[in-house]
């Protein structure tokens, strides 16, 4: 999970998004320098927005930082501290980690499309995957439901053509890494990887 902390470009604040939702039509709730916004149709929480972030948090990070138990446990002293009652149960976890293809199998539905089962480490992960040069026996770079991608899509659970799907097997160029091929195709690991290491990009 990543927040967002921009002093230069939008202030003073930590930004914790929670859920996908709509951001224009929301209501907030203020808990001393916490903003908690909930969509107001649905009152489904979508984050929260934490003010005078620098006089709470070391941030040493800008732009995009990483959600640790460290920086958990220091915003959740913060909610006690102002009678926040909210559960911050969060998915640290890893969302982007070596798979291996244990599996390929065609696709009922499309032609185009092959059904992958890829090790990543703690479980095995069925996928759909569009990708020509996909093929068993591969080490892939497996975004799992919960990852964000650069390009800011989030990755869920999903069903492509009627077959279930759990995360996606990524590109080069859907990694935003450099001098990505402009070929169509997943990126293939070389080296010496196990299934559910750290991807690191």
């Amino acid at each position: 999970m990543d927040v967002f902390y921009n002093k230069t470009g939008v202030g003073d604040v930590l930004i914790l998004p929670v859920n996908d939702g709509d951001r224009l039509n929301f209501t907030y709730e203020t808990y001393g320098d916490i903003v908690k916004i909930t969509n107001e149709e649905e009152g489904t929480l979508l984050g929260y927005n934490i003010f005078n972030a620098s006089a709470h948090f070391n941030l040493a990070d800008h732009g995009k930082i990483r959600l640790t138990e460290a920086l958990l446990s220091q915003i959740k002293d913060l909610f006690q501290q102002q009678s926040l009652d909210d559960s911050l149960d969060f998915d640290l976890s890893p969302k982007f980690v070596v798979g291996y293809v244990k599996e390929k199998g065609a696709h009922e539905n499309a032609d185009k499309l092959s059904v992958c089962h890829v090790d990543v480490g703690d479980e095995t992960l069925q996928i759909v995957c569009g990708a020509p040069n996909i093929d068993q026996g591969q080490f892939v770079v497996v975004a799992k439901p919960g990852a964000v991608m650069p390009s800011g899509m989030k990755i869920k659970d999903a069903e492509l053509r009627g077959v279930p799907s759990s995360g996606m097997i990524c590109s080069a160029k859907e990694l935003n890494l450099p001098d990505a091929p402009k070929e169509k195709g997943i990126l293939v690991l070389e080296g010496n990887y196990q299934p559910g290491d750290v991807y690191e990009f």
